[in-house]
């Protein structure tokens, strides 16, 4: 791995994407101590200031060493999107420093090396019915609903962007992939970085994945939902933390804590097996770094 960080240029921006717990953040920084820069979170969770332990966010030692930016700055309860973590980003972009953007949001660096549709806000209206739909399992009928591109472009099996999908449609009365299809020029054109995608052993993914959620209970994990619990509302994008739900659950007295455990480790493994779909299918010109 050090011949590859010694390879890249100490002055191009770099981007890592990657399946959870395969290493995003350790690479980053070790390029960052080589040859400098500030590393800018890309994940959606870690943006949350309520969860430190459960989403692996950087330790407090880490984030001396080096400068670190966008990770732990938005409440639980505040709307944050993709759009407003680009013009963050451009923002960052703007202080001159190398980024070293590292994230498993694939969403989130698509949009940043290809651009994002400038799609209007969703009406509260809408949101609350797309909400209720959702709650009451009627997902795979919104899914019928999507027109046929749109339908094709996104991930059936995530709730969350097939809610997404339908509120643009029934919002607007235009698809999102309309939408994508009208996108205006990326912030970092994917030419003008050095672009990497970690592309791990299933096996050896899975066992990390296993490993470092121990570890995460070891360092507090349960009590920091502990401390979630009085506000805990599943509706918001802070909940979707992988291991949060579960381990509210066993503090609820509605499981035992092995059994959400066990739950908390399929719930990652399933969520890794999406990232790792995602880069195959949208990350073809990124340089793939093979694990272990």
């Amino acid at each position: 791995m050090q011949g590859l960080i010694d390879g890249l240029s100490p002055t191009r921006p770099v981007l890592i994407a990657g399946p959870t717990a395969s290493g995003k953040s350790g690479l980053a920084l070790r390029i960052a101590e080589t040859s400098g820069g500030v590393i800018v979170n890309a994940d959606a969770l870690q943006v949350y200031d309520c969860w430190q332990v459960l989403t692996a966010r950087p330790t407090a030692a880490e984030m001396a060493a080096v400068p670190h930016a966008l990770y732990g700055h938005v409440g639980r309860m505040q709307d944050y999107s993709v759009g407003h973590w680009l013009r963050e980003v451009a923002q960052v972009l703007e202080n001159g420093m190398r980024p070293i953007i590292v994230g498993g949001t694939g969403l989130y660096l698509s949009a940043l090396t290809e651009g994002l549709a400038d799609i209007p806000a969703t009406p509260a209206a809408v949101r609350a019915e797309a909400d209720a739909r959702r709650k009451s399992g009627d997902i795979n009928t919104m899914l019928a609903e999507l027109d046929a591109e749109t339908r094709a472009r996104i991930d059936p099996l995530n709730p969350m962007r097939v809610q997404r999908a339908w509120e643009v449609l029934r919002a607007t009365g235009q698809g999102l992939a309309a939408w994508q299809n009208a996108t205006g020029p990326a912030l970092l054109p994917l030419a003008k970085a050095e672009a990497l995608v970690l592309r791990p052993d299933a096996a050896w993914l899975g066992a990390r994945i296993d490993a470092r959620f121990d570890a995460m209970l070891d360092a507090g994990a349960l009590e920091e939902v502990r401390a979630e619990l009085p506000c805990w509302n599943p509706a918001l994008p802070s909940a979707r933390a992988i291991g949060a739900a579960e381990l509210v659950a066993c503090l609820r007295g509605e499981t035992d804590l092995a059994t959400a455990v066990a739950a908390a480790k399929i719930a990652s493994r399933q969520y890794a097996k999406r990232q790792r779909t995602w880069f195959r299918s949208r990350m073809q010109a990124w340089q793939s770094i093979a694990q272990p």
